[in-house]
């Protein structure tokens, strides 16, 4: 069975391609389209179709839309209630659920061929399940998903068995976690519905002293639901200007919300286990992509394996509808194996670009040792390598890389790329390493779990460690990541550090860089040291030099 999902409505609009229960591509439209999130998410812009990714999973598979047996759409209107009813302040939903509705011929519009009867709507969380429950390699897993809202619900606990999933409990609205935590963004000045993971880091420059207060508007139920009240923000602190300096009052507060967030989310994964008694939790949904809260859950709930899909946030729901009704259509999952599921080039393509962009280059006899030596003597990396990841985290095929020795470089890092002082980066380290700098869970291919840092090791990489002396990790294993693998080698070589500095290839409020075009513009445009291009390597001293022949 040939199947298309399709993300759309709300926001991360995205389209994947499952083949016969095989995860063919899976791609966000923010790189193509260079819109950061794709769209926002108001109901004027719900009509918007992935459709620059969804024609690109097509013909990476040599299909066309006639070819697909079924197009999953994540969302199923007939679920849907008026917001009144549900308690929402959503005046304009109604043309949300009208473009839903006719959802099938915009998509037949948009992808000419396609015979709209073959659209089928799955609801918005069971999308998120599959996205998880099937694409774990640990099949027969718990399940569990948190987000803003889907059609008449924010949550969804259950059970995957041989393929089908059990649905064990739901949360109605208007009670959300997610937009209870997309409240506070918009309170503390950041933007609502993007920056969550902006108030995650600052969380941690705070103390949880509002924690009591937070305790009577958000609990758990005890029968597998929560109630999220509405939480008097104004009362607790002034809200920021964006722009605005943070206050400790800000930090506070950010603290004690995730805090409060975290002994939710342990509430609920105890009833879950009570009720299934599973070895492994599969977790998806925009609060999926809390690590902090995942390092908690998978350090005290009774769970001995907790996975957390890549892109959890509803691009993932493009990935879920489609391997749902693969699982429906009788097509065993394959689980997961990485994140790196966008669009690629050959090192030829590579090459013509290059030179259509007239950019001196060289063709070092190792693009990994030459990467290594430039990080080793202090200089920034521009890694565009392999095809680029689903999700919202670089995992090593488009990233910025750095010395983690060197404490400024998190300063540095953050004035490159135009962010937040307060912002950490993150490290990536060699799979056989891991343990005896990091300890959490592990591995850690994915960076969605937070780990402490061990003290000898916290003076020796101060760029990765957090103030709270936490750093997000990414495990890289050889068998997987060769090329990365030898660079962190190489690095090692050199200064006796088996971690390098990862951060996410873009600028700030910009999409991660997707192609060829998008790297040559960041690496002009920002001040990097060098770009590692498939086997190429352009380094900027050479880039502005002038008058240089390609190598």
């Amino acid at each position: 069975m040939r199947i298309l999902g399709i993300n759309a409505l709300f926001h991360d609009p995205a389209a994947a391609l499952v083949v016969d229960g095989r995860i063919v591509a899976a791609a966000e439209e923010e790189r193509f389209s260079r819109r950061k999130h794709g769209k926002r998410p108001v109901p004027f812009a719900a009509w918007e179709l992935p459709q620059l990714s969804a024609r690109w999973c097509l013909e990476h598979a040599g299909l066309r839309p006639g070819d697909l047996d079924a197009v999953a759409y994540s969302y199923d209107p007939a679920l849907a209630k008026a917001p009144e009813s549900m308690g929402l302040d959503d005046p304009w939903d109604a043309i949300r659920q009208t473009y839903a509705r006719e959802a099938p011929g915009f998509l037949a519009e948009a992808l000419p061929g396609l015979d709209p009867e073959r659209v089928r709507f799955v609801p918005h969380h069971v999308a998120h399940a599959a996205s998880a429950g099937l694409a774990t390699p640990y099949p027969d897993s718990a399940v569990l998903v948190l987000d803003g809202r889907g059609e008449c619900a924010s949550h969804l606990a259950g059970r995957y068995a041989g393929g089908t999933l059990d649905i064990m409990a739901t949360q109605l609205l208007p009670h959300s976690l997610g937009l209870v935590y997309e409240e506070l963004t918009e309170h503390l000045g950041f933007l609502r519905s993007s920056d969550e993971y902006k108030v995650m880091a600052l969380a941690a420059y705070g103390k949880p002293r509002f924690l009591p207060v937070l305790r009577e508007h958000l609990y758990a139920t005890g029968d597998g639901g929560f109630r999220a009240h509405a939480v008097p923000w104004a009362a607790l602190t002034e809200p920021r200007v964006p722009g605005q300096e943070w206050s400790q009052d800000h930090a506070d507060l950010a603290a004690s919300t995730q805090a409060c967030l975290e002994e939710l989310l342990l509430d609920l994964t105890r009833w879950l286990f009570s009720r299934t008694r599973a070895e492994s939790l599969a977790m998806a949904g925009g609060v999926a992509l809390n690590c902090v809260a995942n390092s908690r859950i998978a350090a005290e709930s009774p769970f001995h394996r907790v996975w957390v899909q890549p892109a959890a946030g509803d691009a993932g729901t493009a990935l879920g509808g489609a391997l749902h009704l693969a699982a429906e259509g009788g097509a065993a999952a394959e689980p997961m194996t990485g994140a790196d599921l966008g669009r690629g080039w050959s090192d030829e393509e590579l090459r013509g670009w290059l030179e259509r962009a007239r950019v001196p280059y060289e063709r070092p006899p190792d693009i990994a040792e030459a990467v290594a030596e430039e990080l080793a003597r202090d200089g920034i990396v521009a890694w565009f390598q392999g095809r680029s990841e689903y999700g919202p985290r670089a995992l090593g095929h488009r990233s910025l890389m750095a010395h983690p020795g060197r404490a400024e470089n998190l300063e540095r890092l953050n004035h490159v790329k135009g962010r937040e002082e307060f912002r950490p980066v993150a490290p990536m380290v060699l799979a056989d390493r891991a343990a005896e700098i990091f300890e959490g869970p592990l591995p850690s291919p994915y960076m969605l779990f937070v780990h402490g840092v061990v003290r000898p090791w916290r003076e020796r990489i101060p760029a990765v460690v957090h103030v709270d002396g936490t750093a997000r990790i990414q495990t890289v294993d050889p068998g997987q990541e060769p090329l990365l693998a030898r660079t962190l080698a190489a690095f090692e070589r050199r200064t006796g550090l088996p971690v390098v500095v990862n951060t996410s290839l873009n600028t700030a409020g910009r999409p991660m860089v997707d192609d060829p075009r998008d790297a040559l513009e960041c690496f002009g445009s920002a001040p990097v040291d060098l770009l590692a291009i498939g086997p190429y390597a352009v380094r900027r001293g050479r880039a502005y030099a002038g008058g240089e022949e390609p190598a």
